[in-house]
Order: structure tokens, then C-alpha cells, then sequence
């Protein structure tokens, strides 16, 4: 029988060829063929395994040193019971005493139906376990860059809603609270957002959690403050120019729109722009589109508008100084920012927050505020808003010397302003109520409905909307 598969294996020009090791075996499990590329790969030569068990050269260990019998050897096994079998995760050692992970498979080999021999053909994997072990590695790498940066991301929006909480977006009363659920529905929207309020209310913040909101989070927030550019300057900052296109202009500048492009541009005091400003912007708002300072090139854009001022835009458009149809572009949903005035059951809370974001900037430890200096501020009226309580906070802080803060500086009781939007309240109200159920798609009821936001019941919205008169076009 050894004759038998030593003639079947060596009359094969084929296996002499193959880039795989193979190894054939008589029942006797002793070599009785070694091919060439097993003596290059293993570095034992064929004569010196020939008629010899080959497993006590190849196979006597694990490759933690363990010893491998060669009762439990899957190529001897094919040997006796006939059965094929395909090993992935084993080694083979080499005359020089190294190893080498292997896959291999041992086939059986039958003449006239009866059992003479078996094949073993096994090749060298070690440049595929390397390169899996190194893809492992990188995916590892690639896994805890991916878990810190989620991390970091995470430590820095809880630092983006501290500096918004300490700046002042923070509150209970229902207002407020009101306020902040128009900001959270309108958010998810691509839709333009006017922000109305008295200078000191924090119109530039809910802009920025607006954008935080959105899905455009993750691409940049641009503002503009349309009050500290000349006309000239002002173009030149919102659509950029050309090289040479005025005198100084000595190189190709992006404007602000440009910058904004797939995120969000916010306007910032829009009452204050020219009427030729207001005529460039319009078109920029109803197409997405313009020209560079000195360029004829278009240059389109995917912008989301927000918009702010402190300024009545509808008496500017009455008195002529505001274009009617921007002011419907930009007043699509309006929110409107309540007084610190009309908020004073937030003061509490809001002293806690700066007074926190105070003691990190002086480097104090001021626990808390005096009841009497909270009923104090309570009685003031506030013409300054949340920045001149954050003004006379800092003061106060800075020449303190207690854990407790104590207000030492004069507030008028009888202090007031005019407020800054003067139209009627109906008015004021019908605006607002269209502006949300625009937003809600005119739902009154449910879930996601205009009362729900408006904090009402459905009935008494409706009631609300046939007494001023508003009803979907």
C-alpha cells in the first residue's frame, strides 16, 4: 500500500508546482511525498522526512508549548476514520525551532474503494494573521478614538449649556418657559426665525441654541452685527469680493453668507440696515443666491436665516424705514424674548447661575445672595435686562469679602422705561399665535399642537383665534 500512494502522489507534476505545502501520508501516518514549497516554507528537506512521522517534526506542540499528541492530530485522524477535515488556527514548527500559524486541510485517499494514505496541504498565513491582528489593532484605535472624541463632544456641549445657562438662558417662569418650547419646535425646522426683545435679554443666545438645536449643529454659526458696518463694508462682509474690486481690496475674500453655506447665518440688530442694504439682502433671501462685490459669478447657497433687534420692524415698515416684503421674509416665526421685568420670579435662579460663573472668573467662593439683596432686585425694574444684572452682580462680587452676597449698591424702585414694542397687544398676540401655529402646520390640538406650546387649552385657543380674527389661508 505504500507503493500505492507514493506512485499516486509522485506521478503528479502538479503538486510539485503549487505554491502550497503538501504532505502525503501512508496508513502507517509516514511521509511518502514533500513537495517543494513545504521544504521552503518548514526548511526540512524531503529526504529528511521521508518514511519518518512527520508530527514529531511539525506538530508535537500547541503554540503555547503545550504538547500536541498525535492520537488527537486532525491529519492522523483523517488517516483512520477517512474523514476530510479544514484546520484554521494551529502552527507548524520549523527545523530551526520557529513556528508559523497554518491553515490546512487533510483529505483522504481511497484506490478501489479501500483506504491507502492521506494529503495534508497547508500554507503559511502569517502575513494574513499579521495583517488581521494589525487591522484589529487599528479598529481598537479607531474605537477608543471614536469613544473619547464622543466623550469630549459631550464635555463640551455640557460646557455649551453651562456658558447658555450661565449667560442667562435659564428660568421657570411660564413665559420663559414658553418661550423655550417655541425655540425647541421651531429648531428642527429650516424655517426663518425672528428674535424680538429689548437689548440685555439674550436675543444672541437663543440664535445659538436655535443652531445646537438644528440639524445644522454640526456645520459653522455665523454672525453678522449689521450695526457696526458702513453700507459699503457691509456688502463687502456679507457677500465678499473679488481682487481689486475696491480700492484695498488686494485679495478674493468669502463673505459671510458664504462661510454660513450648509449651517446658519444670524443676523444680528437687522433693524439697523440701510434701505440698500435691505434690498440686496431680499434678494439673497428669495433666491440663496448673489454675486461677489466686484464678480459677476452666482454663488448659491443652503443657509438657515435667523434674524434679531431690539427695534419695532413693523412701525419702521409703517413709517417707511423697513421694506415690507423683507419684513414678511424675516417674520416668519417670531419669538419674542420677555424682559428680565417680566420675569422677576427668575431671578433666583438666574443669580445662582452668574454668581457660579462669576466666582470661576474672580476666583471667589461666594455661596449664595442675601434674601434681603433677592428682594431688592426683586423690586427693581430692570431697564438693562439680564446683562445689567450680570453687571451688578460682577461689581457686587468683586468688592465682597463674605460667602454671602449682600447688594450694597442704590436700585431705584421707581425707575421704568417705555417699552420697546409699542403695538397694540392684539396685534402683538395675533402675530405671535400665527407665527406658532405655522410652525405646529395649524394644528391646534394634540401633542404637537399650537395650544400644547402655547400652554392653553384647545378650546380656549380657538376661542383666542375666532376673536382676532385668524384664520389659515
Amino acid at each position: 500500500m505504500t507503493i500505492d500512494i507514493k506512485e499516486f502522489l509522485t506521478d503528479s507534476l502538479l503538486l510539485n508546482a503549487v505554491s502550497e505545502g503538501v504532505y502525503g501520508f501512508d496508513t502507517d501516518g509516514n511521509a511518502v511525498f514533500v513537495n517543494p514549497a513545504s521544504e521552503q516554507m518548514t526548511g526540512w528537506k524531503s529526504a529528511e522526512l521521508l518514511g519518518k512521522n512527520i508530527h514529531k517534526y511539525h506538530h508535537h506542540t500547541h503554540a503555547n508549548g503545550t504538547p500536541y499528541p498525535s492520537d488527537e492530530c486532525n491529519i492522523y485522524n483523517t488517516m483512520r476514520d477517512g474523514i476530510e477535515r479544514k484546520i484554521t488556527h494551529e502552527i507548524f514548527w520549523r527545523k530551526d525551532g520557529t513556528s508559523f500559524p497554518v491553515e490546512y486541510t487533510s483529505t483522504p485517499v481511497y484506490k478501489n474503494g479501500e483506504l491507502i494514505g492521506a494529503v495534508a496541504v497547508f500554507r503559511d498565513v502569517s502575513q494574513q494573521r499579521l495583517a488581521d491582528n494589525n487591522l484589529r489593532a487599528a479598529l481598537k484605535k479607531v474605537q477608543d478614538l471614536t469613544k473619547k472624541l464622543q466623550a469630549q463632544n459631550s464635555y463640551l456641549q455640557d460646557e455649551i449649556n453651562e456658558s447658555f445657562q450661565d449667560s442667562g438662558l435659564e428660568g421657570n417662569s411660564q413665559n420663559f418657559i414658553a418661550m423655550l418650547q417655541q425655540i425647541k419646535i421651531v429648531a428642527q425646522t429650516d424655517s426663518t426665525v425672528l428674535i424680538l426683545g429689548e437689548n440685555g435679554t439674550g436675543k444672541e443666545l437663543v440664535a445659538r441654541n436655535l443652531h445646537q438645536l438644528s440639524q445644522r449643529k454640526n456645520t459653522p454659526l455665523v454672525k453678522v452685527n449689521c450695526a457696526a458696518f458702513s453700507d459699503n463694508l457691509l456688502e463687502s462682509e456679507l457677500f465678499g469680493h473679488e481682487k481689486g474690486a475696491f480700492t484695498g481690496a488686494s485679495e478674493k475674500r468669502r463673505g459671510r453668507f458664504e462661510l454660513a453655506d450648509k449651517g446658519t447665518l444670524f443676523l444680528d440688530e437687522i433693524g439697523e440696515l440701510s434701505p440698500d442694504a435691505q434690498s440686496k439682502l431680499l434678494r439673497v433671501l428669495q433666491e440663496r443666491e448673489f454675486e461677489r462685490v466686484g464678480g459677476n459669478k452666482t454663488i448659491k447657497v443652503d443657509i438657515r436665516i435667523i434674524a434679531a433687534t431690539n427695534q419695532d420692524l413693523f412701525a419702521m415698515v409703517q413709517q417707511g424705514r423697513f421694506r415690507m416684503d423683507l419684513y414678511y421674509r424675516l417674520n416668519v416665526f417670531p419669538i419674542f424674548m420677555p424682559t428680565l421685568r417680566e420675569r422677576i420670579e427668575d431671578i433666583p435662579l438666574l443669580c445662582h447661575s452668574i454668581l457660579r460663573q462669576l466666582n470661576k472668573k474672580l476666583h471667589k467662593n461666594i455661596k449664595g445672595i442675601s434674601k434681603k439683596s433677592l428682594r431688592k432686585l426683586a423690586d427693581y425694574h430692570w431697564p438693562g435686562n439680564i446683562r445689567e444684572l450680570q453687571n451688578i452682580l460682577e461689581r457686587e462680587v468683586i468688592l465682597s469679602n463674605s460667602h454671602t452676597l449682600h447688594i450694597q449698591q442704590k436700585l431705584d424702585k421707581s425707575h421704568a422705561v417705555s417699552p420697546t414694542f409699542d403695538k397694540p397687544l392684539a396685534e402683538v398676540e395675533k402675530t405671535y399665535i400665527i407665527g406658532v401655529l405655522k410652525v405646529c402646520c395649524w394644528k391646534i390640538g394634540g401633542e404637537n399642537g399650537a395650544a400644547k406650546v402655547l400652554g392653553l387649552p384647545d378650546s380656549t385657543l380657538r376661542s383666542r383665534m375666532k376673536k382676532l380674527q385668524i384664520q389659515r389661508s
